[in-house]
């Protein structure tokens, strides 16, 4: 499958800086940011974002001006590689492609929580990010669905909310919260 360009890409490619150092430390924060979110949600502190990454504080500045746009250049960057990977998948049997970008979903569900918690939901990025993960997902669904090894009484938009649904509770460990994602897949599976 060729190379796809996905609305959020345009946004992640515009506010990445150009020069080498720069664009580091960009990546940086955003790695540090992600993890700061994860670990403490929305109450993650700025200043240990920026200590996380190697960096000052006026450099997690310079870069992202306020916590909103640190928080929205996170949840664009994640749904950016969430979409790369839907195009590496690809290649793969579909039932196993669908899967594979599903488990890749729910990743992407933890650091959605806290930046959905921090911005209300009041954000024109989560227009560019849920169209991308359509546009990314949606293929491998149809896909799925055409070589008769999913469902086809659902649609995209029920999977996401399943999927999202199971992983958007709290869990003992990951090992739990993947047994209990197979289980809600079975039920996607046609045949089963």
């Amino acid at each position: 499958m060729p190379a796809q360009q996905f609305p959020v890409s345009e946004v992640v490619a515009a506010q990445r800086p150009s020069r080498k150092d720069a664009a580091r430390n960009y990546d940086a924060l955003l790695a540090a940011a992600r993890e700061a979110f994860a670990e403490h949600g929305s109450e993650a502190s700025l200043e240990d974002v920026a200590r996380r990454a190697g960096v000052g504080i006026g450099t997690l500045y310079r870069n992202f001006p306020t916590r909103r746009a640190l928080f929205e250049s996170v949840y664009a960057d994640d749904v950016n590689a969430l979409c790369r990977s839907a195009v590496d998948f690809a290649g793969l049997q579909p039932w196993q492609a669908l899967t594979a970008w599903l488990e890749r979903f729910t990743g992407y569900m933890v650091t959605k929580r806290a930046v959905r918690e921090a911005l209300e939901g009041e954000s024109e990025i989560f227009q560019a990010c849920r169209d991308s993960m359509y546009a990314a997902g949606g293929p491998l669904f149809e896909r799925a669905q055409q070589a008769g090894v999913a469902r086809t009484d659902m649609d995209f938009g029920d999977l996401l909310r399943l999927v999202a649904g199971v992983t958007g509770t709290t869990f003992v460990d990951d090992a739990q919260r993947d047994r209990v994602l197979a289980i809600a897949l079975d039920g996607v599976r046609a045949g089963r």
